[in-house]
Formats: C-alpha cells, sequence, structure tokens
C-alpha cells in the first residue's frame, strides 16, 4: 500500500464514522513515519490497513468501517485496496504504547488527526503474532536498519509484564538472531 491510498482510507474511514482520528493498528501503520519509498517491499506489500479508534467501546465505528471500506466492499473493488475494522480492545501490544502513538499534522499527506503505532510498538505487536509474514515484516525492518534490537528487547519486556515470561522468552530468543541483540 502507498501513503497516498493509506491516507484515502483513512479519510473515507474519518468520513464514515464522524470521528477525525482513526488508529491504524497493523502493517501499515508504519506509513505514518515513513514514505513507502523509504521501506523495504514486506512493509508495504499489504492491500488492506487495519483500522480502529480509540473512543469505540461497542465496536460501532469499526462495524461501518468494515462495511463500508472492508473486503469486497464497494470502494475495495473501485480502489484494488481495503480496510478491517478491527477492535483496539485486541491490540497486543507494549504497555505505553497509547503514549507513544504517533499523530498526523497533515504535513505529508496523511489526514491530521489520524494516528499510528510507533515502529517499535508495531514490530512487538507483529511478533507476539509470529506468522510467517509477521516475522517477515520485522526481519524486513531490521535487515533495512529501521528498528532498534534494544529498544524491541525493551518492548518485549514491557508486554510480557501483562503476557507473561513464556512470551517474553520467544521473543527475545528470536531477537537473539540480530546483531547488537545481546
Amino acid at each position: 500500500m502507498r501513503r497516498a491510498e493509506l491516507a484515502e482510507l483513512l479519510r473515507s474511514a474519518s468520513h464514515v464514522t464522524g470521528d477525525p482520528e482513526p488508529l491504524v493498528l497493523g502493517s501499515q501503520s508504519i506509513l505514518g513515519g515513513y514514505d513507502e519509498d523509504e521501506l523495504p517491499l514486506p512493509a508495504t506489500a499489504s492491500v488492506e490497513a487495519d483500522l480502529a479508534f480509540l473512543d469505540d467501546p461497542e465496536r460501532t465505528k469499526s462495524d461501518l468501517v468494515e462495511a463500508a471500506l472492508g473486503e469486497l466492499s464497494e470502494f475495495h473493488i473501485q480502489h484494488g485496496y481495503y480496510a478491517e475494522g478491527v477492535d483496539v480492545a485486541l491490540a497486543v501490544l507494549p504497555d505505553g504504547w497509547r503514549a507513544r502513538l504517533l499523530q498526523s499534522d497533515g504535513a505529508v499527506g496523511l489526514p491530521r488527526g489520524a494516528l499510528f503505532l510507533e515502529k517499535h510498538d508495531l514490530a512487538v505487536g507483529k511478533l507476539v503474532a509470529y506468522r510467517e509474514k509477521d516475522l517477515a515484516y520485522v526481519t524486513a525492518l531490521l535487515d533495512e536498519g529501521l528498528l532498534d534490537v534494544a529498544v524491541l528487547r525493551d518492548r518485549v519486556d514491557r508486554l510480557a509484564v501483562e503476557r507473561g515470561e513464556d512470551l517474553g522468552r520467544r521473543l527475545h530468543k528470536w531477537l537473539d538472531h540480530w546483531p547488537g541483540a545481546g
């Protein structure tokens, strides 16, 4: 997905929901801090963006996004990319992630108010999922030098407090394979 495509999804999501602060939870959140030309292909390969809202206790906004902009919607058919409305409560992220959110000021073509995960929080969320595509995503960002292993380790520790030591050990073991990981 290109940044301009994500911007269109975010503007459309804001229009459909009346909420000017959609939150990009998935892999495309990286576009909040980088242009697609600065990123490795696995970071922008997806044609869908996971969108949530911080103020959506009944999941109403996420459902509206799913209906209007989701897979096989008229929007998807017309544009070739789509949004998945997700529940922010289901995100497994390091403690303090909300305080580290990036908010668009509208300067790079993204709509003012849109929210994005900080890149290390995003990467830890991908590592938690531990699917092949998620590991490839984090690997690509590490290979490009876009992530700091020490920061990832700290965020894993913040996550492990809530989610258990087994998860922390598994993710630290995966991170042991990276230069500077010790």
